[in-house]
């Protein structure tokens, strides 16, 4: 019979030689859970207004989804934030169509995107930004903060030092998530085996 431990919430693989193994995936899912808590107070409490959580966390998956080590954290933070820097442009082109725009609102702003999407994926013969899913991940996560917050797409915003332009607070928010995604792999590793 098994007596009760202090480890109860840990699934066990088995105890050998008085250590107790917890699966990776149960490590993980602590971990994340554990990080997503702090993040979460960080988000609402003392970093509310400085970095957005939804954003962070896309970047966190895409660390994992990326291979979940150091070069995946490097390619998520240089692709992720290279796609932010075009989708600014991209916005900022799009606020400035004129009124009088031959081909209207609609199309140049259907061109503007074509045009931008097509040479950020190109982009990816370079090595260092090779990484087309964070790349898309951050300018879309741009947009998403753009279009859903009201008095964002402005040329006031996009040519701002203000903590509201994207190239800033998206940035900003991307490199936490990568952040976070380091320190949960890294507090997984750990709890994986656990001393009795």
């Amino acid at each position: 019979m098994v007596s009760a431990s202090p480890h109860l919430f840990v699934y066990l693989n088995g105890v050998t030689n008085g250590v107790i193994f917890m699966n990776g995936l149960s490590a993980l899912s602590v971990s994340i859970g554990l990080i997503a808590g702090l993040a979460t107070f960080l988000a609402v409490g003392p970093l509310s207004g400085v970095f957005l959580i939804w954003a962070a966390t896309i970047s966190w998956a895409a660390y994992f989804a990326l291979g979940g080590d150091d070069k995946a954290a490097i390619n998520t933070l240089r692709c992720s934030v290279f796609g932010v820097a075009v989708a600014t442009y991209a916005a900022y082109e799009i606020v400035t169509i004129s009124p009088e725009a031959v081909l209207g609102f609609p199309l140049m702003a259907a061109i503007i995107v074509t045009a931008t999407v097509i040479a950020m994926c190109l982009a990816a013969n370079i090595p260092a930004l090779s990484a087309i899913p964070a790349t898309v991940l951050g300018y879309s996560a741009t947009f998403a903060y753009l279009l859903q917050t009201p008095g964002m797409l402005s040329t006031d915003v996009l040519l701002s030092a203000d903590w509201d332009n994207p190239l800033l607070i998206i940035s900003f928010s991307l490199a936490l998530g990568v952040a976070f995604g380091i320190a949960s792999a890294k507090f997984a590793a750990k709890m994986t085996t656990i001393e009795e």
